[in-house]
């Protein structure tokens, strides 16, 4: 634990930068987006003790935890203002289907038929009067496997 304590006293900057690539690591093989920031406010307080800002290590660990948060809520609020949450989910495929066109390539039976959109074949439930094979409708929700289509 000396051996330690003597690095940190000797030159703190790679104590400092070895945390934060430790943390930026573990972000980039885990994907967690919660390690980002303390890997950045790590590297932050290794920049400060490279140029020679000795403040303890008390007062650095409070400055790491600071900036953590700070930097944190900032991502947050960054987050949100350039990708708003009323705009679908690149992933959620189901849900940017919702308003499209699609095209009958079943013909609707009780209320139930295929349809064709975005390069798939669909399960549908139909609202209103059936329409023919061929024709456009539009997709109005999905509830699960199946999505609820509407006559144009």
């Amino acid at each position: 634990m000396d051996t330690v304590v003597d690095f940190y006293v000797a030159s703190p900057f790679w104590i400092w930068l070895a945390l934060g690539v430790i943390l930026l690591a573990v972000e980039a093989a885990f994907s967690t987006e919660w390690l980002l920031w303390p890997a950045v406010s790590a590297g932050v307080v290794a920049v400060l003790t490279a140029v020679g800002v000795r403040l303890g290590f008390g007062i650095e660990i409070l400055i790491f935890a600071v900036l953590t948060i700070a930097f944190t809520l900032l991502s947050r609020r960054l987050i949100t203002r350039v990708n708003p949450t009323d705009t679908p989910d690149i992933n959620a495929r189901d849900s940017r289907l919702i308003g499209q066109r699609a095209q009958v390539i079943e013909g609707f039976v009780d209320g139930r038929g295929r349809v064709f959109v975005s390069g798939a074949e669909w399960p549908a439930d139909l609202e209103g009067a059936a329409p023919s094979v061929g024709t456009s409708v539009i997709v109005e929700g999905v509830n699960g496997p199946r999505l609820t289509v509407r006559s144009i």
